[in-house]
């Protein structure tokens, strides 16, 4: 079904998504919950096409936490084959669209193979422009401010700080990426009101959108709406409007 881009007149910079509800859809679907992230897949894939056509200069996916270890092996083994396959497929729309990959995590736990392509696909997009696609992978909120943290503790150390120097934009600057803008709007699917450890910094100011919409559920529809209902917010960042 081709979908219609609406008049948006507030374009989002930044828009984070929390993909949520692939095991429940293939619950209700009667599949297993390889096939749920599966067909999850296929939203990203609409999504990322979505938003590099509206103009949105950064958007990323929630893709795999540092609490995602605790899933059964089998669950583990077959998203990190998933994931090399959807790389894999949209390296070619990343390359046709001048959409650059780049990863929020660290990724040196993550098997070999998917580090390997992971590198590879991130260089060979590093000079393209348009858009930026951001993975989410092995990412934890608290895990990034505390490795923050031991990089400026170890600069003080070495007399490259004072601590009189740290405020929030030198915090800020030792994140996993500092260039990256905080997001405007973080979305979350599957009806869940929490942010599950994802970005505790920079969604200091974020509009919140939850939908009931199980993640295999959200596509290209379900995000223009999401868009024009952050059209509509006063965000006002503590001031009077």
């Amino acid at each position: 079904m081709n979908v219609i881009t609406p008049k948006i007149n507030r374009i989002p910079e930044h828009v984070a998504i929390i993909m949520d509800g692939n095991g429940r859809w293939a619950k209700k679907n009667n599949l297993s919950r390889i096939d749920g992230h599966t067909e999850g897949t296929q939203s990203v894939r609409s999504i990322m096409r979505a938003a590099a056509n509206i103009g949105i200069q950064y958007f990323t996916f929630f893709t795999f936490s540092t609490e995602n270890w605790s899933r059964p092996k089998i669950e583990i083994e077959g998203l990190m084959k998933l994931l090399i396959e959807s790389l894999l497929t949209y390296e070619k729309e990343l390359h046709e669209n001048n959409i650059k990959l780049q990863i929020m995590g660290n990724i040196n736990e993550l098997p070999k193979t998917v580090q390997k392509i992971v590198n590879r696909i991130v260089l060979d997009t590093k000079e393209y422009s348009k858009s930026n696609l951001i993975l989410a992978l092995n990412y934890g909120g608290r895990l990034e401010i505390t490795e923050a943290a031991k990089k400026i503790a170890l600069k003080i150390k070495n007399n490259e700080l004072n601590i009189n120097d740290i405020n929030e934009d030198l915090i800020s600057k030792h994140m996993y990426l500092p260039e990256i803008p905080d997001p405007d709007l973080i979305i979350r699917t599957s009806g869940e009101m929490r942010l599950s450890n994802f970005m505790l910094w920079q969604l200091s100011y974020a509009e919140i959108i939850v939908t009931d919409k199980l993640w295999p559920e959200f596509k290209e529809e379900d995000f223009y709406n999401a868009l024009k209902e952050f059209d509509l917010r006063d965000r006002r960042f503590g001031k009077i409007g």
